[in-house]
């Protein structure tokens, strides 16, 4: 399923997307055990990318969206470390077509 659709790639995310057979964007999530060790960092990884979806999700179209984490994220845990993690997943959520 993720070979057939296209791919945006962020530093530490990629997403990919495809036409929506419903009325509005809907979003996936995969952040494996082997990228993120720690149960707290996958569930926090998660939680960001969700509620920058849900605070985009107007401005997004119709399209199915699945963020995989790509590339282990380290780990730190802190304040500037949540904001690079949620600048990467906002960006790539404005870089889809509208």
């Amino acid at each position: 399923m993720l070979s057939a659709r296209r791919v945006l790639r962020g530093s530490h995310f990629d997403l990919h997307f495809g036409p929506s057979g419903e009325a509005g964007a809907r979003l996936g999530l995969i952040v494996a055990k082997k990228l993120a060790v720690r149960a707290v960092q996958r569930n926090l990884l998660k939680r960001l990318a969700r509620e920058a979806f849900r605070q985009m999700r107007s401005e997004l179209s119709a399209n199915d969206l699945v963020l995989r984490l790509a590339r282990p994220p380290g780990l730190r845990m802190d304040t500037q470390a949540r904001r690079l993690w949620r600048a990467d997943i906002e960006q790539l959520l404005a870089r889809t077509p509208r």
